[in-house]
């Protein structure tokens, strides 16, 4: 794999592994403002969530890339 396919599945795997952290501890105001939306969270944490997801697509990487170089999954053709 080259480098631009390593970032490539990085940068995807990351994201993947954010937006599957985003719901993870979120809890609701009980009694919202006028003018709040009562399904904001309270403390949403995006940086411990985006350090979750840094090692989640880093380990996806990993696993994605010795795939590939192992020849477990071929994507040559001919």
């Amino acid at each position: 794999m080259s480098i631009a396919s390593i970032v490539v599945v990085f940068v995807l795997s990351w994201w993947f592994c954010f937006f599957l952290a985003l719901p993870f501890g979120v809890s609701r105001t009980e009694n919202p403002q006028s003018g709040h939306d009562g399904g904001a969270p309270l403390r949403p944490r995006i940086g411990r969530k985006a350090i979750y997801a840094t090692f989640g697509g880093a380990v996806m990487t990993l696993g994605i890339c010795y795939v590939v170089m192992a020849d477990l999954i071929s994507f040559h053709t001919g």
